[in-house]
């Protein structure tokens, strides 16, 4: 009987570990990411039936991944553009306490182009890699209970200045979770390595706050979050993580992008032949086990005297 109970034992926690790991695979980030670049989706400019189509699949994927609602009944979060319908999407995660922690990146692009030939912006560096982080991250979490709630924003309107992060951080429904803020991770052009190797990205804003010290204290596997080697660019105020600094919550972008020699920005070369999916997975799943060491206890990130809300 010993060895039988032996036995079953370690039937039962072999079950439970492959039934509740949740690392994601290669496999898994190359269809998330392929589906939002696809030709059919036709660069997922605002205002037309593609972008609708991506904020669609991104709700879909937000479901399979059991997250909540974050307000009313749906994950899709309407804004006006040009007197039409535009969706921001937006899932929670509940955690074992109301404090919470943001992951976001914008899902628009910029269309197509008049050109003979490729004439599609995939946008696949910009910002389909950040999406397929923020929903990388979701799945990782998909059957464990974080310290911090999680939630999981996807921004439309980005390159159009900032439209659907602009119009989100005001909506009145989604007060209780930003008044619980702790730190918004906005990810954006994650799809190459960075200019410090494989394992790295570098947060914009790094002068601003602590974050990125507090991060790598409890980084998983040699993840590295640097600072960020462009401070000319100003890319803190060029994405949709300004729209929270403006309400004084923590809010930095995280990047890979080579700003040096990135030929791809906004052109029809950013398709999925430039992701490196090996370290966009690496960096996914050493985000997720960084994250399950965090708790209100030991992260709570805060601004310097040095930045502008403004």
């Amino acid at each position: 009987m010993k060895k039988q109970s032996t036995f079953l034992t370690f039937l039962f926690s072999f079950f439970s570990i492959c039934s509740f790991s949740q690392e994601i695979s290669k496999e898994r980030v190359q269809t998330i990411l392929s589906t939002l670049v696809s030709d059919n989706m036709k660069g997922r400019e605002i205002g037309t039936p593609e972008n609708e189509n991506a904020a669609n699949y991104i709700s879909t994927v937000f479901k399979e991944n059991n997250l909540e609602y974050c307000t009313g009944n749906s994950y899709l979060i309407p804004f006006d553009y040009k007197g039409q319908i535009a969706y921001n999407v937006c899932g929670i995660k509940k955690g074992k306490t109301d404090k919470v922690l943001g992951f976001s990146g914008h899902f628009d692009h910029i269309g197509t182009s008049d050109n003979d030939g490729d004439n599609i912006y995939n946008g696949a560096d910009d910002d389909a890699s950040g999406i397929t982080t923020l929903i990388g991250i979701a799945e990782y979490f998909k059957n464990k209970n974080p310290e911090f709630s999680m939630v999981f924003i996807a921004f439309n309107g980005e390159e159009k200045g900032m439209l659907g992060s602009s119009a989100i951080i005001e909506n009145k429904g989604l007060e209780k979770i930003y008044n619980n803020l702790i730190a918004l991770f906005n990810f954006e052009m994650v799809a190459t390595e960075s200019q410090f190797g494989k394992n790295a990205l570098y947060m914009t804003g790094d002068e601003f706050s602590d974050l990125g010290e507090l991060f790598n204290k409890y980084a998983a596997n040699n993840l590295k979050i640097n600072n960020d080697p462009y401070p000319t660019e100003q890319l803190f105020y060029r994405s949709d993580n300004v729209s929270f600094v403006r309400k004084k919550i923590i809010a930095h972008s995280f990047s890979t992008v080579d700003m040096t020699k990135a030929t791809h920005y906004h052109n029809e070369s950013d398709d999925i032949h430039i992701v490196d999916f090996d370290n966009l997975t690496q960096i996914i799943n050493n985000f997720g086990k960084t994250l399950e060491k965090l708790s209100p206890k030991n992260f709570a990130p805060k601004y310097n005297d040095k930045v502008k809300f403004n």
